[in-house]
Parts: structure tokens; C-alpha cells; sequence
């Protein structure tokens, strides 16, 4: 019988409430959930494409040692025995979690109590460290806790949205719908975006400040400075709530206008119109994100921040305050149970003995880890020197994700025992594992997450567990119990692991610290399943409400006081005359970290089909590369090969490569291999935005793309890029070298039997050289050829995959790339949602359709997720303005 279940979205860190409906054959759809207050019903097209990503194409389904499938009780045995055996000869620092933000909290409670309570170690971090550490570090120093004070009614609420480091539009769309309509309905709202990039956000923006690569603590000192200038500081606040601004006021002082201009890559005008903007306007809220946490400095860039907040008074009031935009669904749950390496469960710190004796009493555990463990880029710097002798890695793909991922890589690679936890069977990690242990993916796990407005929610399971698949919380609780531990480990449900992470969290807490929800430390089954999203703190005796902090101080240093931060602004040029291009990393629209579940949705692959690299047109005629062209980028720790995107969006110097792309999607795209290991002294968070590289057209002799009907099998091609599409697979190819039996690498690459010939043609003017396969009706692979970038109608070839071919000219038109009059190419896909592409809004736009809800209400585009509006109308601008010449 069909039956809907309310739960939350696995990608970013807003924490949708999606409501999944499984119907009487099994298929499942998905929409928002209306009631969930994080979202109302809004999602973005991810999470509009989740019921696409659920296949078992892949999975890992049971148990694996050494590459033979092996039963449960023998991988735990191994498991628990191997790292025993570590800690027995090498103490217990000789081991190590790394972890992700998702999983769910009591996945992450579990490995934190195994890990720093009674292996007693605290060597486990948390991809989470690439992602928000910053951010933590700076709430700990400026609060004295690891606090948001906002909520995101907030961001509703501001006269001035101001967006630093964050494309909202494409990391947190619905965030981002938000916003856009709150400004829709008070046009006098001011949204100030602050990025080197003028990215899709900037869509909304009154202002875009082009601010040079880590300007960002000089930009906010420079505000600072201008605020004690022209009388702008709450001076009662100030006296009553904090400590330490005359320090940093010192601090931001250092430059002049000149020199900030410099420092900023900003015009004085544009600082003082900023500046301004800010000094003016009460309800300020500054939002930001890994622009500002993926920094040697980002810790300084934080509280460099939320001084200008304290400074004003500007905090947990209605519309005001600093606020971190989470990257992970779960990143802020992992952060509560004392995900990174440096913390303790329940907001507790492990440097502080009493604290330690704390958590200790509570769990019952002979002893807790009694300094931080090794934060990510220096436990994986450990696996390589020996140190750490066995590793688990849980839902998370650091050979894709890391830093310097070659030398990740190769640590891994080399590591003597190591563990891999994952719902895919073929990842770039996964290769290296020794053992495989099988994990529940969303719509079969069970538990709860943490938002970036501090909202717990439920993840409920809609599907049966595959295979045998278990879930995370389950495989360390069995490795506990293995090493001794049973009576510590012995749950049996995870509401019971909800239950003690609640009552832990008010254990002897008399309003000592900021997360509270004991509120639930007795929740039972039937509450836990019924649980509705709440925000924190929730103790025990309490009702729900929505809360804000710091409005009237209240903060968590021992006095009480905030502390403002002294920060100077940091040297920024890491280029020079052998590397003298900044790389910045980060995410696009429809993908989602390193594509194992993005990339099983043809729908989501569509819009960016393959990785690129945004570069300014004058940097482009320097490089000698012009749209479409392949570009190799080097560093000295890696080289990647991507597609040029000449934009005049990306500022000059810069340029811009997803970080999503892997070997399994791509030849050479891993683009953190180019990332150098610097970190934040602080946070510990690696500077994945300053990168300095060089660039070069990558000198290929033949161009091609293929469509095909099965996946794609050791392509032999200097450069490719697969994804899914409709029907099959789409791929683009560059090759060094021009002849080759191209008949015979089609039947190796796309398994076309021997007795299937195929038809096509060759154009010797031109160079290009066509194939297509087809047996009956149905086409097996067509491949396209050519000395350039290849000319196709790539929508329109993808879609014959699924068309039928009963006569001869349809085959020829495929084979001939160019459909017919009557099937019209609609395009490179913009809009995922509906499936429309970039030739099908100009068509609308030419008859009329000159605004994005005119498009919307022809082609539907843009009317879902919203994700799109922003390219739409750059696409109506474009073409109203040739029209006009």
C-alpha cells in the first residue's frame, strides 16, 4: 500500500524536511514538506532528484575482506581485532576514525564515545574539518561556545543581507529562495555580495564587491576601524557584554583606505559604499561560508566578522548577527557530539580536565582522551609516516576530498589496515580498503541531523536495508562490544543512542553551556519516531521555542563577556611568476561533493556534464585557449585537465574549478591534488580557495562525444568525462593522437558485439569522422570526431538513446549529429528541474518572453527550485541586448 514518510534532505546544511512517498510498485517521489520551518515546502533540484539517486547500480551490498565477500561476524572480528592488536603494540594513538558530515548524530555519537572515551584516543576528525572548522574555532573564541546565535527568519528579517564567501544560490538554494523573495517583497532590503566571482547569487545584489582572494579579514577590520570613526559603536554593549576591543580595534586600524584598497582589490569608493551601507542600517545579518572558512586565515576572517557585530550590538536580535552557513546536513549534529578532533561530546572542551571528568562519569569509561586528537591534514600526514597503523573512513571519500589527494592517496594506499564504510563499492577510497563494511544510504538510515539554524530533524528510513547493509551507529556499537566494551556499547535501537546523547548533553549542565535537549534524554520509540524538528537548546522541563543568543550578552567565557578578536589582515599572494594564477575550488549547482549520488541522476548531470574551469577572457588569450578548448592546470602537488568556460564573471587572475569530479567520472579532475596541505594555524581547516597554479591549453589533436547505451569501459583517451544521461551515458574524449581503429575502440569502450556494424561517415575537408551502432531500432553508441571541440547537438544525440530508429534516415541523422526539423535540439540544459534547455528560452525569448517569469510560464523552467532564475535572466539580457545592436 502506498504510505508517505516526513524526513530531511542528505545534502546541505539548511536541513529541508522532504516528504517521500513510496507508491504500491515501490517507485518513490519526492516534494517538500510543506510544515518543515527550515524549507516550507521549497526544495532545490537535488533534492527535488533524490528519488532518481536511489538505485543499487553500485552499491556495496555485503561485507568485504580483501576483495571476497565475507560474512558480518568475520569482517567485525577483523575489525575489532586489528585495531586492538594497534593499540596493544603501539598505544592507542597508533589508530584513527575519519568520519563525515553524512552521517547522522548517532552514527557520530558512537564513534566519538568508542573513539575518546574508551579507546582513548581522540585521533578522529571529521571531513566537517574541511568544511566549518574555521567557523567553530571562531565561535569559540569570540563566545566561549561553538554557538549560532541566528536563526535563518533572520536572513527575512535584515534590512542588509550581507553574503561573504557563500554562492548561495547554488550551495543553499532554498536559503537563497528565501532571501530572494523576502526581497521580492521589500524591494528597500540591501543583499551585499563579497566574492571574487560574480556568481549566480550576485543575481539578487545591490552590490558585488570582486574582494581579492582571502581580502576578507582586511575588508572587515577596514569596517571595523570606519565604525569606531564615525561613532558607530554600540558603546553600552560593548562595556556591559565584551572584552578586548580596544585590542582589536588597534588591529583593524593598521591600514589606511590606500592600503585596504589594496589589500582588498577594492575601490575606496566601493569600501566607503559599503562601509556606509553598514554604519546605516540596524538590521544587518553577514552570512558566510567556505569563501571565508577554506582559509589559512579563516579562523581570523570569522572573528573579524563577529567583532563588527559585537562592535554594533548587532547580535540575537530579530534580523541581526553574524551567521555560518553549514556545507553538510550534519555537520552542526557532528559538531554537538564532539566530531572534531579538538572537542568533546555536548559542546565540552577536551582540554579541560574537569570537562573530560565529566564525559568520563557519565559514560563510564575508564578514561578519556586527555589532549586533541590529529586534526584531517595531519592524520592523514600520519598514515603516512607509519604513525597510525589502522584507519576506518566512514561515509567519506578523502582520496577526492583531501588536500594534496595524491599524497592522501598514497598514504592510504600504503596504510596497513584500513576500513572503509560506505554505501558505493567503487569509490576512489574504496579502492584502497582493506576491509569494505556496507552502510545504510538516505531513505534506509534512521536517526536525526542538525541544521545550520541549530534545528534537529528527523532522517526516517522509507526503504528496506539492502543486501545486508547496516546501518553505522550499528557497525561501531559491534566493533565496541568486540573490543571489550559490551556493557558501554550494548543499544539496541538508535533512539536509545539519541536518548543518552540527549541526557549528556544535560548532565550536571547548570546553563554552563549552550547545547541542551534534555529535554528528549527519555524520549522512547514512540516519541523518537514521531519527533518533530525542534531547535536547540531544549532542556529538560522546557518547551520547544525558537531562540537567539547574545542579544543581552549571556555568553559562555567564564565571565560571561564576548571576547573581540585583535586579527591583522594576512600576506594573501602565494602567486608568482612559475604559478601565477589563484585556483579557487568549490561546488556547483546539481552536484554534491564527489558525485556518489549526484551523479547517479541523469537529470543532475545534464546541467554541467563534465568538469571545468572558469577563466577571464584575457587570461584565456594568454593561455592561448578560447571556449570549449581543454586546459591543464598544474600546481606543485598535482595537475588536473578540465573544459575552458571563458566568462568575464570570473575576475582576472582567478581561476575556478569544481571540486566534484573524481576517477570515476573523469581521467584527471580530482582538482584537490593541486591543493597544497596549508592550514589555518587555528581551526586547522585547509585553504582550499588561495591555490597557486598555472595553466595551459592542453594540446590535444581529436576532440570527441559519445553517447551509449551501457557504461563506458576502460575508455583509452588522454582526457575524458563520463555522466549519466537518459538512457545511457554521454562522455566527452580528447585523444594525442589522430588515426586509431575507431570501430575497434568502440567495441571495446561501449561493448558493441562483433557481429553489430556500424554506419557513419568521414569528412576529409573537415576531419570529422561519425560513427553509430544500432541493433534494430535501438542505438548501442554513436561517436562523434573532430580536430575541434566537437560540434554536436549534444541534448538532442543523448535523447536517441531513448528514441527509436525503425528506418534508415533516422539512423543516418544520428550518425550525422544534426536532428531533423521536426526534433529540434533544445540545448545545454539549464534548467534541471523540467529538462529545458538553453535553445528552447531563446526560442521564448524571441516571441516574447523577456522576463523570467514569462519563460516560466512557457517552459516551466525556473518554477521549481528556483536554482536557474538567475541564468535565465542572464540569458534574456544576453539576448535582448544582441537584439538591440
Amino acid at each position: 500500500m502506498a504510505h508517505e514518510v516526513k524526513t530531511t534532505c542528505p545534502y546541505c546544511g539548511v536541513g529541508c524536511g522532504v516528504i517521500a512517498r513510496v507508491s504500491d510498485d515501490g517507485a518513490v517521489s519526492v516534494k517538500g514538506d510543506p510544515e518543515h520551518p527550515a524549507n516550507f515546502g521549497r526544495l532545490c533540484s537535488k533534492g527535488s532528484a533524490l528519488a532518481e539517486t536511489l538505485d543499487l547500480d553500485g552499491r556495496l551490498l555485503h561485507p568485504e575482506i580483501g576483495g571476497r565477500r565475507a560474512g558480518w561476524n568475520e569482517a567485525l572480528d577483523l575489525v575489532a581485532e586489528r585495531f586492538s592488536r594497534s593499540i596493544a603494540e603501539n598505544g592507542p594513538d597508533s589508530v584513527a576514525f575519519y568520519v563525515s558530515g553524512q552521517l547522522l548524530t548517532e552514527d557520530y555519537y558512537i564513534a566519538n564515545k568508542l573513539m575518546k572515551g574508551f579507546i582513548g584516543s581522540a585521533n578522529i576528525d571529521t571531513n566537517s574539518r574541511l568544511c566549518m572548522s574555521s567557523s567553530v574555532a571562531g565561535h569559540r573564541r569570540a563566545f566561549g561556545s561553538d554557538t549560532v546565535p541566528g536563526t535563518y527568519e533572520d536572513l527575512e528579517l535584515a534590512d542588509l543581507v550581507i553574503l561573504t564567501g557563500s554562492n548561495l544560490a547554488w550551495c543553499h538554494p532554498v536559503l537563497y529562495q528565501r532571501l530572494s523573495a523576502a526581497k521580492t517583497s521589500r524591494p528597500e532590503m540591501k543583499v551585499v555580495v563579497i566574492d571574487p566571482r560574480r556568481t549566480m547569487t550576485a543575481d539578487i545584489a545591490d552590490m558585488h564587491l570582486a574582494i581579492a582572494p582571502d581580502g576578507d579579514t582586511a575588508l572587515f577590520n577596514g569596517l571595523l576601524a570606519y565604525l569606531a570613526d564615525n561613532s558607530a559603536v554600540d558603546q553600552d554593549y560593548v562595556w556591559a557584554h565584551t572584552n578586548g576591543f580596544a585590542e582589536a580595534l588597534q588591529a583593524a586600524a593598521v591600514l589606511d583606505l590606500p592600503h585596504l584598497s589594496d589589500a582588498t582589490g577594492l575601490t575606496q569608493k566601493q569600501l566607503g559604499e559599503f562601509f556606509r551601507l553598514f554604519e546605516t542600517t540596524e538590521k544587518v545579518v553577514t552570512c558566510y561560508s567556505q569563501g571565508v572558512n577554506q582559509s589559512a586565515a579563516g579562523t581570523d576572517k570569522v572573528n573579524a566578522i563577529i567583532n563588527c557585530h559585537l562592535a554594533t550590538g548587532r547580535i540575537g536580535r530579530p534580523g541581526m548577527g553574524p551567521f555560518s552557513l553549514t556545507g553538510q546536513p550534519n555537520a552542526m549534529g557532528g559538531r554537538e557530539v564532539g566530531g572534531l578532533a579538538n572537542m568533546l561530546a555536548a559542546h565540552l572542551d577536551i582540554e579541560k580536565a574537569d570537562d573530560r571528568d565529566l564525559v568520563r562519569r557519565f559514560w563510564g569509561s575508564p578514561a578519556v582522551a586527555a589532549k586533541p586528537g590529529l586534526k584531517a591534514v595531519d592524520m592523514f600526514r600520519a598514515v603516512a609516516d607509519g604513525r597510525i597503523k589502522a584507519l576506518w573512513i566512514m561515509a567519506t571519500n578523502p582520496v577526492v576530498s583531501m588536500p594534496d589527494a595524491d599524497a592522501v592517496e598514497a598514504a592510504i594506499k600504503a596504510c596497513p589496515f584500513v576500513v572503509v564504510s560506505d554505501m558505493q563499492r567503487q569509490t576512489d577510497t574504496a579502492r584502497h580498503a582493506h576491509v569494505l563494511l556496507p552502510s545504510l544510504g538516505w531513505g534506509e538510515k534512521d536517526g536525526t541531523v542538525t541544521n545550520s539554524e541549530r534545528r534537529v530533524s528527523r532522517q526516517r528510513a522509507f526503504l528496506a536495508a539492502p543486501g545486508e547493509a547496516r546501518a553505522d551507529w550499528w557497525q561501531l556499537a559491534e566493533v565496541g562490544r568486540r573490543m571489550g566494551f559490551q556493557e558501554a556499547f550494548g543499544y539496541s535501537s538508535q533512539s536509545e543512542v539519541f536518548a543518552e546523547h540527549a541526557a549528556l548533553s544535560g548532565f550536571e549542565n547548570d546553563e554552563r553551556r549552550d547545547f541542551d535537549i534534555s529535554a528528549h534524554a527519555a524520549i522512547q520509540q514512540a516519541a523518537y519516531d514521531a519527533l518533530a524538528p525542534f531547535q536547540w537548546p531544549q532542556q529538560k522541563g522546557t518547551a520547544s521555542q525558537v531562540k537567539r543568543f547574545f542579544a543581552e550578552g549571556g555568553f559562555y567565557h567564564p565571565d560571561g563577556r564576548a571576547r573581540f578578536i585583535a586579527v591583522r589582515a594576512p600576506q594573501t599572494r602565494r602567486v608568482d611568476e612559475a604559478f601565477p594564477y589563484t585556483l579557487n575550488t568549490g561546488r556547483v549547482r546539481d552536484h554534491w561533493h564527489t558525485m556518489t549520488r549526484t551523479g547517479k541522476s541523469a537529470r543532475l548531470s545534464s546541467h554541467l556534464a563534465e568538469p571545468f574551469v572558469e577563466i577571464h577572457p584575457r587570461d584565456a588569450q594568454i593561455v592561448g585557449v578560447s571556449d570549449a578548448d581543454l586546459v591543464a592546470i598544474e600546481s606543485p602537488h598535482g595537475a588536473a585537465i578540465v573544459r575552458a568556460l571563458v566568462t568575464d564573471r570570473q575576475a582576472e587572475g582567478n581561476l575556478f574549478v569544481p571540486m566534484h569530479w573524481n576517477d570515476q567520472f573523469a581521467s584527471k579532475a580530482r582538482i584537490d591534488a593541486l591543493v597544497a596541505p596549508v592550514t589555518d594555524p587555528v581551526s586547522g581547516q585547509p585553504a582550499s580557495k588561495n591555490v597557486a597554479v598555472r595553466a595551459r591549453r592542453f594540446a590535444a589533436k581529436i576532440y570527441g562525444f559519445a553517447v551509449s547505451a551501457e557504461k563506458p569501459q576502460g575508455l583509452n583517451a588522454a582526457y575524458w568525462a563520463i555522466a549519466m544521461a537518459d538512457g545511457g551515458w554521454r562522455m566527452e574524449l580528447a585523444f594525442t593522437e589522430m588515426d586509431g581503429d575507431w570501430i575497434d575502440w568502440c567495441r571495446q569502450a561501449f561493448s558493441i558485439p562483433a557481429d553489430i556494424d556500424p554506419i557513419g561517415y568521414t569528412d576529409r575537408t573537415s576531419g570529422e569522422f561519425r560513427l553509430a551502432f544500432f541493433d534494430g531500432d535501438r542505438l548501442l553508441a554513436a561517436l562523434f570526431l573532430s580536430p575541434r571541440p566537437v560540434a554536436v547537438a549534444r541534448s538532442w544525440a543523448v535523447s536517441q538513446l531513448r528514441a527509436s530508429h525503425a528506418n534508415l534516415s533516422k539512423r543516418f541523422a544520428v550518425a550525422a549529429g544534426r536532428p531533423g526539423a521536426d526534433k529540434p535540439d533544445p540545448g545545454a540544459t539549464v534548467c534541471s528541474c523540467f529538462s529545458v534547455g538553453v535553445n528552447q528560452i531563446t526560442a521564448a525569448i524571441r516571441e516574447g518572453c523577456h522576463s523570467v517569469e514569462a519563460v516560466g510560464e512557457k517552459l516551466s523552467a525556473g518554477t521549481n527550485c528556483g536554482s536557474c532564475r538567475a541564468e535565465i535572466r542572464g540569458i534574456i539580457h544576453a539576448c535582448l541586448a544582441a537584439a538591440a545592436e
